[in-house]
């Protein structure tokens, strides 16, 4: 099963303290690491450079909250706060001075975003609301089909919210899904201001998702977004292609999120 390969970036997977939906990692003076180590090829170089915020314990840390795409068949196990994947990108975070938490939210059909909205808010309230986490300083990632679940928040922009990720994210409808208003995210960027905005594309996704990516950067041309190409990536290119193309882009991303934190 391909959602179960791990991040092709190196990684230590933290452990992680469970609530409720959300899975929190934390950075390592408040949590200390697993000993295992993802099995990764041992000639791949560290490409994390150290620009961890506020590194003295006690001091609230800017979180990251992971939203994973769909829809997800009912009943699917292991739930997507279990997959190496989501585990490798909150623990990315932490290893970078931040909070990283990962949800597990309901978008199990194509007219459940409404329920899927409603976890991801529930989610950001568990991760501000830690008393470790700089509750004015978060950012989202969404990633494929939970790309739709970004357009509250571009829309209407929290006070707090100081980036918004996207990853392969589908932004439109496939043919015959519903078509909610609310979950338009190509329509909702021209509200953003100048809220960061970093879109991960891969060249290699699925044409429908490309279209819509295309609407999306079109209607983005006032917003502050910026474009990170993946050419030979293709959906899902972080578990699924071990290159350098893969594990720069992420590392980008990252490098673009953590400085709209600080």
């Amino acid at each position: 099963m391909e959602f179960l390969k791990p991040l092709v970036l190196p990684v230590t997977i933290r452990v992680a303290e469970s609530h409720g939906i959300v899975d929190l990692y934390l950075p390592s003076d408040e949590t200390r690491p697993e000993t295992r180590p993802e099995t990764r090829p041992e000639t791949q170089p560290d490409t994390q450079p150290d620009t961890r915020p506020e590194g003295r314990p006690g001091i609230p840390r800017p979180g990251i909250l992971f939203v994973h795409g769909g829809p997800l068949p009912p009943g699917m196990t292991p739930l997507p706060r279990q997959w190496p994947i989501f585990q490798g990108y909150a623990s990315l975070a932490a290893d970078r001075g931040a909070a990283g938490a990962v949800v597990d939210h309901r978008l199990q059909g194509p007219d459940a975003y409404p329920l899927a909205a409603d976890d991801v808010a529930t989610a950001l309230d568990v991760l501000r609301g830690d008393p470790r986490v700089d509750g004015d300083r978060v950012a989202i990632w969404f990633f494929s089909g939970g790309g739709r679940l970004a357009a509250d928040y571009l829309r209407s922009v929290p006070s707090w919210l100081r980036a918004v990720a996207l990853t392969y994210p589908m932004v439109t409808p496939f043919p015959g899904w519903p078509d909610d208003p609310r979950f338009r995210p190509a329509e909702a960027v021209a509200s953003a201001g100048d809220l960061p905005i970093v879109l991960t594309r891969a060249g290699l996704d699925d044409p429908r998702i490309i279209e819509g990516v295309s609407e999306f950067v079109a209607a983005a041309e006032k917003a502050n977004l910026t474009v990170l190409d993946v050419p030979n990536g293709h959906h899902g290119f972080d578990n699924k292609d071990d290159t350098d193309e893969s594990r720069d882009a992420i590392t980008q991303a990252f490098d673009l999120v953590l400085a709209a934190l600080k």
